[in-house]
């Protein structure tokens, strides 16, 4: 894939409010977005996109006919949108809501109103986002690397696999929570393990615990990827040994950031 810029990008745009759209469009528009489509509702979206091809998916979360999570969780399940970036732009706060989108693997979640920097750095992560460019580190061969990622959902490991694979990472393995991590870590070495925090069975900082004091991997790297925003649990997670911890959604850039910084 070539590397795409921001003039490039194809957006569908899932907004009922006429006056929103024109808020966004302009907004695109001015970072040089310009190939824009527009609906109403979730079901005219999920059309759209299964006609034309599109870079990236903008949407409110109440629609006529579905919420945005239900719109992202459709567009997880069809195989012909399973990798468009979503983006959500709400002033939605439940944590119902929002929790399954970040779940789902989205690039950014964007309140309304939101500030225009917040936008250009959402457009960006999706740039990262498409763009499979190397880890390019010294010392760093991403194609040797052998990574696990633990989340119990489905559509978060995807969407971290997608993102590791276009960095280079090629040799992937999954696991659905910590337990099942757990023996898959017994019989395999590995260069970096990928978590969520909230998990059954065996959440990630107990995971993180049991490689530091359990396993025979007692060095490895350990990258938290979580959308808890608990400061005394998430203090609590860094003094088990944690390596880094992103937040769920997470930038594609920030993530290769950290992975340079814990492998180099």
């Amino acid at each position: 894939m070539e590397k795409i810029t921001l003039d490039q990008l194809s957006v569908l745009l899932v907004e009922p409010s006429s006056t929103q759209q024109r808020i966004i469009i302009n907004h695109l528009n001015g970072f040089g977005v310009m190939s824009i489509d527009r609906v109403t509702t979730g079901t005219d979206g999920l059309n759209t996109m299964n006609k034309d091809k599109h870079d990236l998916v903008i949407s409110a979360m109440h629609l006529e006919d579905m919420t945005g999570t239900e719109l992202v969780q459709n567009m997880r399940m069809d195989s012909n949108t399973s990798d468009i970036p979503f983006m959500l732009i709400s002033s939605e706060t439940d944590f119902r809501y929002l929790e399954p989108i970040r779940q789902a693997g989205v690039i950014a979640l964007l309140p309304k109103p939101y500030e225009i920097g917040q936008l250009k750095r959402a457009l960006f992560s999706t740039v990262h986002y498409l763009d499979p460019s190397s880890l390019n580190a010294n010392e760093i061969c991403p194609e040797k690397l052998e990574v696990l990622v633990v989340d119990d959902s489905f559509t978060a490991r995807k969407h971290i696999k997608r993102v590791l694979s276009n960095m280079g990472i090629e040799k992937l393995s999954e696991a659905e929570n910590g337990l099942e991590a757990v023996e898959i870590i017994k019989d395999k070495s590995f260069d970096l393990i990928v978590t969520d925090y909230n998990m059954p069975e065996m959440d990630g900082k107990q995971l993180v615990e049991h490689i530091r004091n359990n396993s025979t991997q007692k060095t490895i790297p350990v990258l938290m990827v979580s959308s808890e925003s608990d400061d005394n649990r998430l203090a609590a997670v860094q003094q088990a040994g944690v390596s880094a911890i992103c937040d769920k959604p997470f930038e594609p850039g920030t993530v290769k950031e950290l992975l340079v910084q814990m492998l180099a």
